[in-house]
Formats: structure tokens, sequence, C-alpha cells
């Protein structure tokens, strides 16, 4: 559900006003079904649930649809579950890659620290995998999953460094940068 929330808070962000078919749209076209099991049903879900608990504001003013626009708790709310998507490792790739698909509304400089303190948590799991793996004995087949974790982690490590030199080069447009969708309102409605 973190995933699906955060992919739907950051499009309502994106666009500052937003109806569910839009929001959907958005998200299935990046291919969210795939990295992180999103169904339409868990958007329009996660739209009730973001009301429910104030982190979206509904409105009726088109016949037949329903606008939605974040509030001040779901700006806190968005930037939360941003933050810890780029920062925390986790198991399963999905928060990872909804925070990824909205990169562009953090700044440069906070997208860095943020990836940052995830090299720091994926390092503290390398070393403690490499131990488990290195001090493993019975039975001897298990070594294999601390092995993977290992190799897991490093790979993780080379991604995120270049990901950080490739932002630190100036790649993608950030939040502040001239011509940027970063900002809340910022993205231009489909016609």
């Amino acid at each position: 559900m973190s995933a699906t929330r955060l992919l739907v808070l950051g499009v309502v962000r994106g666009y500052g006003r937003a109806h569910g078919y839009l929001i959907g749209n958005d998200v299935m076209s990046w291919g969210a079904e795939i990295w992180a099991n999103v169904k339409w049903g868990s958007i329009y879900h996660a739209l009730k649930q973001g009301v429910k608990a104030g982190f979206l504001h509904e409105d009726w003013a088109v016949p037949g649809r329903t606008d939605y626009e974040l509030t001040e708790k779901g700006e806190f709310e968005f930037k939360r579950l941003l933050a810890d998507a780029l920062r925390k490792p986790e198991p399963r790739p999905d928060m990872l890659a909804a925070g990824l698909a909205l990169l562009p509304a953090l700044t440069r400089a906070e997208a860095i620290a943020l990836l940052r303190v995830r090299m720091e948590a994926v390092e503290a799991i390398r070393a403690e995998a490499d131990e488990q793996y290195t001090s493993w004995q019975e039975p001897p087949h298990v070594r294999e999953l601390y092995r993977l974790r290992v190799t897991d982690a490093a790979d993780d490590l080379a991604w995120t460094s270049g990901l950080i030199e490739r932002l630190e080069r100036g790649m993608y447009a950030m939040a502040g940068d001239p011509g940027t969708v970063g900002k809340a309102g910022s993205w231009p409605h489909p016609a």
C-alpha cells in the first residue's frame, strides 16, 4: 500500500489537482503494475484512504468526476514516503521504484543526501550478510542465502553510487532546476 500511496500522492501533487482516471493512467503508463504490483482498484482505494486520512481533499466541481488535491498533511506524508523510499533499503523494490518515479520532486541536494544515507544502510546490510556467510556452518547450502544478500547489497551499492554520480553531474531535471516539473502543481495537464 505504501508504494501505491506514494505514487498517488505524488501524481496528485504533480498536477496540483487531478481525477482518478488521470492519476491511474499516469501510474499505469510508468509500468507500476509490474514493479509495484499496482492495480486500478488499488489506486482508487489509495484515493479513498487518502481522503479518510486527511492527505487528500476531494471536490466534485465537474459532474460525474471527483478531483483530488493534496492537503498540507498530504504534502508532509508525500515527502516522508519519498524520503523513506530512497533512504531505506527494503527487500522488495516497489518503494524504491516509486521513489525513483517521483525523484524530480526533490532538489538535487536532497536526493543525493538521501541516497548517501541509503548507501550507509546498505553497507551495514552487506557487512552483516558477509559475516553470516563467512560464519555459517549447517546446513551448508544455506550459505547461499547469505551469498545472495552480499551480492544484492554490492549491486545496490554500485547502482546507488552511480545514481549519486549522475545527479552530481547534473543528470535529470530536479526540483529547483530550470524547466523542472518537480514543483507541486507544475505538471502539464493532458489536453
